[in-house]
């Protein structure tokens, strides 16, 4: 478990691993917020000294449904909310490197054990819960999350990179913080984790698009046959996957966005400028969102229509060797007709007994066979279709 305390100028970490014997000594700093992160093993194994440093820090505690709810791994992203705080749930990119905490965070179920894109594997996904209060942030992760370090790392190296310029400067407001600065408040630092979040979706778009564009050529190529069928429906399933995940990251945002318009114009804790920056920040995130969403639907509605586009080139393609086996045999049926008849056991047949009767009934089949050849081609029945 990591404890941050977080103001205006600085972040500082004053907890990071093993937690101390008790909780509720944690105390709010004079200016600023805490952010406790945890992961769902934690959560689960500390949920009463937990809920006594939250007592002690914003005199209430988590209801015993949100509790549930973080500790659910299974849960898709969803916002709720009291009268005291917000809890977001949004499901994030799973780290392929981080062991599991539950079997829900396991790889997806549709996929082969082996063979596949890789780039399919990167598509799990696993539920990152936020409780917003006035002053605490509690965030909770799956086990060995990269997200919660990741952006840690981040906070304190800007917090060092801006602690001589805030010296001579002076304690900085909500105006000077930045996008890239310190957060002001605990729905700050929730939302630029989501941001960070979503931006790992945005990352997947180049390489599921290199690897459904390799699989659209091969598919339209006439001299290659696509046998990786199987491979091509995991894609598929994989990406209505994907097109859920963001319709409720989506539904969760605008929820939230929604809750944060009935917040009072006159807060203490929040001055006005930094809930317009919330606003910003919320919006911001939303259209991050449905880019993805927008560009996953697109693939989607691309390799059906590529499927469409495959199955009637190779209609096409059975419909013209049809259309030429079919000419051929039209052209060589009256050739036969006449091999048939010079074939019959009469005595007397015309030609049969002069010495050019063979050469004008080759001559006959001949001219027959270029006859039809070119009434064919007049027709438009041998012409080679342009790929």
């Amino acid at each position: 478990m990591r404890i941050f305390s977080i103001n205006a100028s600085c972040a500082t970490e004053i907890v990071s691993g093993e937690l101390p014997g008790d909780l509720a000594c944690l105390q709010l700093p004079a200016a600023g917020y805490l952010w406790l992160s945890c992961t769902r093993v934690e959560l689960e194994r500390l949920q009463i000294p937990l809920q006594t440093a939250l007592q002690t820090l914003c005199k209430l505690q988590l209801l015993d449904l949100h509790v549930s709810d973080l500790l659910n791994a299974q849960l898709p992203s969803r916002f709720d909310f009291t009268s005291q705080y917000d809890l977001l749930v949004f499901r994030g990119l799973a780290s392929a490197s981080a062991p599991s905490d539950t079997p829900a965070s396991q790889p997806l179920k549709h996929l082969p054990k082996r063979g596949g894109p890789p780039i399919l594997r990167r598509i799990d996904t696993s539920a990152v819960g936020f409780v917003v209060f006035d002053r605490v942030l509690l965030t909770v992760h799956p086990a060995e999350h990269n997200l919660r370090d990741v952006y840690a790392g981040r906070l304190l190296a800007t917090s060092a990179t801006d602690a001589p310029q805030n010296a001579v400067l002076g304690t900085p407001d909500g105006r000077s913080t930045g996008a890239r600065g310190i957060p002001a408040n605990p729905a700050d630092l929730m939302l630029r984790i989501v941001n960070q979040m979503v931006d790992g979706y945005l990352a997947l778009r180049r390489e599921l698009s290199q690897q459904l564009d390799h699989w659209q050529a091969e598919l339209l190529n006439p001299k290659t046959r696509f046998n990786n069928w199987s491979a091509l429906l995991s894609a598929r399933l994989s990406l209505h996957h994907l097109d859920e995940i963001c319709e409720d990251q989506r539904s969760a945002i605008q929820d939230w966005i929604e809750t944060l318009k009935s917040w009072p114009d006159h807060d203490e804790l929040v001055s006005k400028h930094q809930r317009d920056l919330l606003h910003v920040r919320s919006r911001d995130v939303l259209e991050h969102i449905e880019r993805v969403l927008h560009h996953v639907q697109r693939l989607e509605q691309n390799a059906e229509t590529t499927v469409q586009m495959h199955f009637n080139a190779q209609s096409h393609r059975t419909n013209e060797i049809m259309r030429t086996l079919t000419v051929l045999t039209a052209i060589f049926l009256p050739l036969n007709l006449i091999a048939g008849i010079f074939g019959m056991n009469f005595e007397f047949i015309p030609l049969l007994h002069m010495s050019n009767g063979f050469w004008l009934a080759m001559v006959s089949m001949g001219l027959t066979a270029a006859g039809l050849v070119l009434f064919f081609w007049r027709k438009r029945y041998l012409e080679r279709s342009s790929h």
